[in-house]
Parts: structure tokens; C-alpha cells; sequence
């Protein structure tokens, strides 16, 4: 596509394919097939170099940046010609190896070309900025075009999906995907299309609005992502909300709301600007220098608007997410001689309460002394300081999660539509594997859906695809890709103490406790085996069994922590309960 065409695509031209020129320039540059390869490197896995001579099967060669290296000769690689550089479609490369694709990538990378094709898929590589590449112009360019006549982009496979076709994407591209659905829709039903209700948007417009609401409280700053989805379906990461790791954030809506962009909200609320404030939101970090709170506030602010959300709904959800900032403020003490809390002064008890629209003192009484079911029978039990800041923890994450499952209700009812439905696109948005310093149970609970449609994936497009071509009778040899992950799955489908135990156990400190127990067992086993070792003269056992009892103890303290952030016992709220489905369904 010569650089006259590109014009259609407008700013966004340069970031999606390579200028004519140095396209030209490619072609002449001077390059020997036999030459030029790669080389292993430690630093960067693969480096250009030049063959200066052979020895046997050893090569040597000189890096592109001085370096002589000897090799062997299995060890290199060829490389393609120029004229291949920042292919678009890396399946069309002479020489389809890992150091190809690594550089076609990283030179695509260096001049902001962030989608690259790879066959049936579209590569993305996160230019974490904002590229000018998704705005209307863009999208009408790309309306109606093959693959192959367009540059790479999420746009153009979101095309193809709505013309038969399928594609996917993580976040962002998901919303991308989404946004182009929606424009596209919109235009091929503008003569019939209905304007949008007073007070309430088009649907194109709540299609694409819902992702800012639904972002600012199921989304939050992780290790590895400012701006992380935690809420797989039917698995809000709840736990967040009362517990946070240094490097991460609770959810965004806090930090929103603080930004002080609507004053009146803090007022509303009972607040002030300052996070270190209160305790559930300030244990990690409080700001990220890619996310403007302030800007995202009036984002979710007006899409509660556009989706519909009466003024009273929006009052409540605000008033709920300050509700949990006042609960973790709030201070218990033990009574003298007493295994009974009290509170430590009510004022945050009493804001928490008055925004969720209970009485204080009842609010205080089913968290000290909540009625529990003996026989057929309720009894009140008291409970230590201890206790009651689990009850208050729990609380917190049973408030969130029935508000945000009411979000999600309530933006589905506001998209729904009563007419006829022909086909069905559906768009999947997967949470992101991550590795933490701790990784808590719903992390857990994420990578293992990610393993599984990892698997799915591979099996469909690795193993599935070349069963087919034995099928057509192409000849064609068996490539074993090395991605069958069913040992990593089954370690957790059907290990005894893993899925089956949890689906089992009711009773999370009950489990929690026999798993204590089941591995004081294992020391022991072991125990009465390195006695038998040391009688064989077996070296080494004693220091292996020292490491295994500090690694026992040290899942000891993670259980109890895990514990303590996934304790959801709350009993004897019936009244605080009931108005929590008030405001979260009404």
C-alpha cells in the first residue's frame, strides 16, 4: 500500500506501516545469505553477526557490534533479507526461527508499530503510551477491508469476526474490540437506530461506557500492571479490598474518589483526600504515575450517567465504598477479664452506619456479640478482639463484592436489548498470569484458568490443526510443540488436597487447620525416613529435611496469613445484610 493510500488512516499512519521510502532503502542494502546470521548471546538471547571463517563445525564470527564470538555451528541462524525487515506478517519470513521473529518484532517495537501478524494471529507488544491509533478515522478505514488489505491491527481482526471470521485480545484490545463493534453496528443501523433515552446514551455509547465503571472498582495496580483486571467471572479478587501488597493498590474507585475532582463526593461520603487516612487503602501504593485518578473520576462519573444510573443509585454506590474506607478505620478493645471485645470509640462505626443506613449500635452489636444457630435454636456469642476485626474484614469484602455484583446486573440490564438476535460475537478477556512475592488463593484460582485455556489453545491451533492435515492427505510431519500443560492441570484438577478438598470443605480455619496437621504428618514420615537413611549410611538427608522443615514453617505462616485475609464468617448481621441487598438490588 503505496504512502498515498495510508492517507486514509490520517496521524495514525506511521505507527501502522513502514514509509515507502525505507521500504525502497531495503531492497539495496547490501546483505550476504550466507554471511549474515544470529548467534546465541547471554545478554539478549540472539545478536546479528557476520561469519569471518569456519573451523570444522565451529563457526566464528564478529557481532554487529565488534564482538568475535566462536560458536557452533547448529548453534546459528540464518538471517532474512532485508527487504523482510518489519514484515507485517511474520509468516511470510525465508527463515522462520525465534531470533527472526524476536527482531521483527523489536524493530516494529522501535518505531511504535505495536500489532504484528504471525499467521492466524495478530501479536500485540504494549508500547505503554498512548498511541493515536484507535480513533474514528481509523476505524473507518479499516470498515469492510480484507486482512491483507489493510496494516495489522486489532481493528481489522475485529473486522474479520464480524464478517464470519474470529479474533481475540487482552484488555485493552478487548476494549478496542468492543469499541469497534459498537461504531460499526451503529453505522450499518443508522436509519432505524433510536436515539437514546433522556438522561441515558445511545447503546453504542453504554456499550463502550461500561468499561470505565466496571474498571474503576474490579480493576486495580498490580506488580506487573497499573491497571489489572481482577474479576474473572464469578472470582472478584474480594481480599483486595481489605489487603493490599506493597507494590499494588487496592481498587481504582478509592483513589478516584480521593483525587478530590468532585469535592462533593468527599463530602457525601464522610472523607477526606488523604489515603493514608485509612487503613484498607493505603498498605500498598496510593497513586501511579500512569493513571490520572482525577480524569478517570469524571470517566466513571459521567459512564454512571450515560448507562442509565439514577442519581440515588449512584449515591448508593459511592456511599457503600465509604462505608468500607470507615470499616477499616474502625477500633475494638478487650474487656478487663473479659474474652469479650467492645469498641474502642464509635465514630467510624457510626459514619459506616450512617451511610449504609443501619443503626450504629446494631451495626456494633452483630460484630461483637452475633447470634449464632445452636440446634434449632439462636444463641449470642461472644467474641475476642481478634475475632471481631475478622467479622469487620469479611463485612468489608461481602459489602464490595454485592456491590459490584449489582454493577454488573444492573450495566447488563441497561445493555440488553429485546430484539431478535442473528448472530453471536462473543469477546473473552482473560486475567493476566502473574507471579507475586505472595500469591493469594484467587491468584491461584486465575493462573489455573489461564492453564486451561492455554491448553484449549494449543490443542485447537497445534495439535487439532495438523490432525486435520493428515485428514486432507497433505503429507506433513508430526510436530510435537512441547505445550501440553495437562501435568501442571492435574497437579491442581485432581490433586486430593487441592480442588476437590476445597469444593468439599465448608469450613475455610477447619481446613486450613487439617492442613496443618497433614504436613506435621509429613515431617514426621520423614523423620523416621532419615533415621532410616543415616542407618544406611545415607549422606545429605539431614541438611534436606532442615530446608523442608523451614519451608513447612513457612507455609505455616502463609496459611494463617491466608487465612486471615480470606475469612468470610459473618454472623449475626441479618440486619445489616438485608440493607446491603437494598442498596445493592434495588
Amino acid at each position: 500500500m503505496p504512502d498515498a493510500e495510508m492517507a486514509e488512516f490520517g496521524e495514525a499512519a506511521p505507527y501502522l506501516r513502514k514509509p515507502e521510502k525505507e521500504r525502497v532503502e531495503a531492497q539495496t542494502r547490501p546483505f550476504d545469505l550466507k554471511k549474515d546470521i544470529f548467534v546465541p548471546d547471554d545478554k539478549e538471547e540472539f545478536v546479528k553477526a557476520t561469519i569471518v571463517s569456519r573451523d570444522g563445525a565451529k563457526i566464528t564470527a564478529e557481532t554487529e557490534r565488534g564482538k568475535t564470538v566462536t560458536v557452533k555451528e547448529d548453534q546459528i541462524m540464518q538471517q532474512n533479507p532485508p527487504k523482510f525487515d518489519k514484515i507485517e506478517d511474520m509468516a511470510m519470513l525465508t527463515f522462520l526461527h525465534e531470533p527472526a521473529v524476536l527482531y521483527n518484532l523489536k524493530d516494529r517495537y522501535s518505531s511504535w508499530m505495536i500489532y504484528t501478524y504471525s499467521g492466524l494471529f495478530c501479536v500485540t507488544v504494549n508500547p505503554y503510551k498512548w498511541l493515536p491509533v484507535y480513533n474514528a478515522e481509523v476505524v473507518a478505514a479499516y470498515r469492510g477491508k480484507k486482512r491483507s488489505e489493510a496494516p495489522p491491527h486489532i481493528f481489522s481482526i475485529s473486522d474479520n469476526a464480524y464478517h464470519g471470521e474470529s479474533g481475540a485480545g487482552k484488555t485493552v484490545n478487548t476494549k478496542r474490540v468492543i469499541q469497534y463493534f459498537a461504531v460499526i453496528a451503529a453505522i450499518g443501523d443508522r436509519g432505524k437506530k433510536e436515539a437514546g433515552t433522556p438522561g441515558k446514551g445511545t447503546l453504542e455509547d453504554q456499550i463502550i461506557q461500561a468499561n470505565p465503571a466496571l474498571e474503576a472498582f474490579g480493576n486495580a495496580k498490580t506488580v506487573r500492571n497499573d491497571n489489572s483486571s481482577r474479576f474473572p467471572p464469578d472470582l472478584l479478587e474480594k481480599s483486595r479490598v481489605i489487603f493490599q501488597l506493597k507494590a499494588e493498590r487496592n481498587y481504582h474507585i478509592y483513589y478516584q474518589i480521593l483525587s478530590n475532582k468532585k469535592p462533593e463526593l468527599l463530602d457525601m461520603m464522610l472523607v477526606t483526600n488523604n489515603p493514608y487516612d485509612y487503613a484498607f487503602i493505603s498498605q500498598g501504593e496510593t497513586t501511579v504515575p500512569s493513571i490520572d485518578d482525577g480524569e478517570e473520576l469524571l470517566a466513571t462519573d459521567s459512564a454512571f450517567d450515560v448507562l442509565g444510573f439514577t442519581a440515588e443509585e449512584k449515591a448508593g454506590v459511592y456511599k457503600l465504598t465509604g462505608a468500607i474506607m470507615h470499616f477499616g478505620n474502625m477500633k475494638f478493645k478487650q474487656k478487663q477479664r473479659e474474652e469479650q471485645a467492645e469498641p474502642d470509640g464509635t465514630e467510624e462505626a457510626d459514619k459506616s452506619a450512617y451511610l449504609m443506613g443501619l443503626n450504629s449500635a446494631d451495626l456494633l452489636k452483630g460484630l461483637c456479640h452475633p447470634r449464632v444457630k445452636v440446634g434449632n435454636e439462636y444463641v449470642t456469642k461472644g467474641q475476642n478482639v481478634q475475632q471481631v476485626i475478622y467479622a469487620v474484614g469479611a463485612l468489608a469484602k461481602a459489602v464490595y463484592e454485592k456491590m459490584f455484583n449489582w454493577m454488573v446486573t444492573r450495566i447488563n440490564n441497561s445493555l440488553e436489548t429485546k430484539q431478535p438476535r442473528q448472530y453471536f460475537i462473543g469477546v473473552l478477556d482473560i486475567a493476566g498470569f502473574e507471579i507475586f512475592d505472595f500469591n493469594s488463593f484467587e491468584q491461584l484460582c486465575i493462573n489455573f484458568t489461564n492453564e486451561k485455556l492455554q491448553q484449549f489453545f494449543n490443542h485447537h491451533m497445534f495439535v487439532l490443526e495438523q490432525e486435520e492435515y493428515k485428514k486432507e492427505g497433505i503429507e506433513w510431519e508430526f510436530i510435537d510443540f512441547g505445550m501440553d500443560l495437562q501435568a501442571c492441570i492435574d497437579l491442581i484438577e485432581k490433586a486430593a488436597m487441592m480442588a476437590e478438598e476445597l469444593k468439599k470443605e465448608q469450613d475455610t480455619s477447619a481446613h486450613l487447620e487439617r492442613m496443618k496437621k497433614n504436613m506435621e504428618q509429613t515431617i514426621k514420615d520423614l523423620q523416621l525416613r532419615l533415621d532410616e537413611a543415616e542407618q544406611l549410611a545415607l549422606k545429605g538427608g539431614k541438611k534436606q529435611l532442615q530446608k523442608l522443615e523451614a519451608r513447612v514453617r513457612e507455609l505455616e505462616n502463609e496459611l494463617e496469613a491466608e487465612q486471615k485475609r480470606n475469612a468470610e464468617s459473618v454472623k449475626g448481621l441479618r440486619k445489616s445484610e438485608r440493607r446491603v441487598k437494598e442498596l445493592s438490588y434495588q
